[in-house]
């Protein structure tokens, strides 16, 4: 089972023992002097280790006052306007413990990718792979390429009926194809509203690594996003990944944060960087 996606007033959020937290997705200005103590009561309830909310500026100072501190930060979120903290709560002290060997190992991950920033002439190399957006007649083919990498994902990705339902509502899924074989896909998560996008669900066959298909997938969804007006986009992605990081900052994204031991991919618990872009002014 995954984690319930929920309504707690007007804003949203996803709790579970999967990820054993809560997350909150989308706080509503309307709840921000009430939501805190529903989610403190929920994960006490719960016995969750962690609370990670996403929190607009005008939020903080709440947080900030119930003990929660910033671990990521992405300035102009908002409509280009408005900055969001990543601000996490722990309510087991072990979910917090990360051991030097691990900071070092995401430390070099950085600094690697660091060494690549700006350098993107292996996305402009000749290609022998189409990338295009998705359609619903590919969500079949889509679910198997997730269940071939992942065996466990923080969202039901690996579910048909839960890709069609995100791409009905916000999502846009990309593929990079080997003919008319799919062998790479990601998607991006739209906040019209607001106008950001959040750059997710990044996987590849393992038979087509080392073929950039990140990069091409990242630079014909940066694409889509410009001519939607979209004004920042943004990524979670795996902390000791070393491709990601390195396609992220290739395309000059700016690293903003680490958030400790936060997600559950394949069955346990990864610390997550944050890295942000500003697509159009």
């Amino acid at each position: 089972m995954y984690d319930t996606i929920e309504r707690v007033g007007h804003s949203t959020i996803q709790h579970g023992k999967n990820n054993n937290s809560i997350y909150l997705m989308k706080l509503d200005k309307r709840d921000k002097d009430t939501i805190i103590p529903k989610l403190e009561n929920l994960a006490i309830h719960n016995d969750y280790g962690k609370i990670f909310a996403k929190v607009p500026f005008w939020g903080c100072l709440q947080f900030q006052q119930k003990k929660f501190f910033k671990e990521a930060f992405i300035p102009n979120l908002y409509n280009g306007k408005v900055g969001s903290y990543f601000m996490s709560k722990y309510f087991d002290r072990s979910r917090y413990l990360l051991s030097k060997a691990k900071r070092d190992e995401i430390y070099e991950i950085l600094q690697i990718a660091k060494t690549k920033a700006g350098k993107v002439n292996d996305s402009n190399e000749e290609t022998d792979f189409k990338i295009k957006i998705l359609k619903q007649k590919d969500l079949p083919t889509l679910a198997e390429l997730y269940k071939s990498v992942f065996s466990y994902y923080p969202f039901p990705i690996l579910d048909e009926a839960y890709l069609l339902k995100t791409m009905k509502k916000n999502s846009i899924y990309f593929g990079a194809f080997k003919d008319k074989t799919l062998v790479a896909a990601s998607s991006a998560d739209v906040d019209l509203e607001n106008r950001n996008v959040e750059m997710t669900d990044f996987a590849t066959h393992p038979d087509y690594l080392g073929n950039n298909l990140s990069l091409h997938l990242l630079n014909s969804m940066e694409s889509e996003m410009k001519d939607k007006e979209i004004i920042t986009s943004y990524t979670i992605t795996r902390s000791f990944s070393t491709g990601i990081n390195i396609t992220f900052a290739k395309n000059k994204y700016q690293f903003s944060g680490l958030l400790i031991n936060n997600t559950n991919i394949n069955g346990q618990l990864e610390c997550m960087n944050v890295w942000y872009k500003k697509l159009n002014k």
